[in-house]
């Protein structure tokens, strides 16, 4: 796929995967808009790039998208700069882990606000133009976590599934409009995502960001509404999909505890 004279809106920029997106995307033409609530880190990001690659351009917004209505202000601040958004990278999301009665209520919330109501937002926002456009990108990225119920990590698991679910039933709904739409399933990476959590679990066969990102990229040329980055997570979810549930809590427990 072609990303030359392109605008890309990527969530969740200053780090991991979406900064991957980022790096990769302006490698390939497309100018960017990259939302994080770091505005130090988006900056350095948008230095890098466009000295690597000077023929694009590179917006910062800095919002938290974990708050109500933020989805409707990035959408307001796109407009202020006149883009037109062709590639929809909806990255940003978080999770807590440990038992779930000992979590605190607000982050919760705000994990299930950032991971599904600001991504079906923002979705909503930039996709009818798209299709009138008849072409463009959206990928949401769910994670393998999506495929199994998560002890340890119940919210977490639980957002991601709706991502998958939703995500696979946009695609069906808009295979015959141009538009691309995928899910992409990450299995552990390499990313700020697990030291946010302050504990240690799920440290062995970590993926890099690139490759993740990679692994999106070129799913986009084929026809499938979800892409598993990496052979042991794309075998284990096909596992999941068959196993008996009560299996699967125990292996999914076994999993995610702490080290």
């Amino acid at each position: 796929m072609q990303f030359g004279n392109s605008t890309a809106l990527i969530t969740g920029a200053s780090g991991g995967i979406g900064e991957e997106f980022a790096v990769a995307l302006a490698a390939r033409g497309a100018d960017l808009i990259l939302v994080a609530r770091r505005a130090d880190r988006l900056e350095a990001l948008r230095e890098r790039l466009t000295e690597r690659h000077p023929g694009i351009t590179v917006d910062i917004v800095t919002a938290d998208l974990a708050r109500p209505g933020s989805g409707a202000e990035l959408a307001a601040r796109v407009g202020e700069l006149n883009r037109d958004v062709d590639v929809l990278v909806n990255n940003a999301g978080i999770g807590l882990h440990g038992a779930f009665h000992t979590q605190d209520p607000e982050a919760n919330t705000g994990a299930v606000q950032l991971n599904c109501a600001t991504l079906v937002d923002l979705t909503a926002r930039f996709l009818p133009a798209m299709i009138e456009r008849r072409q463009g990108v959206v990928i949401n990225v769910a994670s393998t976590a999506a495929f199994q119920p998560t002890p340890g990590m119940a919210v977490y698991g639980a957002t991601k599934a709706f991502v998958l679910s939703f995500t696979e039933a946009l695609w069906h709904e808009n295979r015959k409009t141009g538009v691309r739409i995928l899910a992409l399933c990450p299995g552990a990476t390499q990313t700020e995502f697990f030291d946010r959590t302050g504990e240690k679990f799920m440290t062995d066969g970590r993926q890099s960001a690139t490759e993740v990102v990679d692994t999106a990229l070129a799913a986009l040329d084929k026809s499938s509404p979800t892409v598993v980055s990496g052979v042991r997570n794309a075998i284990l979810a096909m596992g999941y999909r068959v196993a008996p549930r009560k299996l699967l809590l125990a292996v999914s427990e076994r999993m995610l505890k702490a080290e």
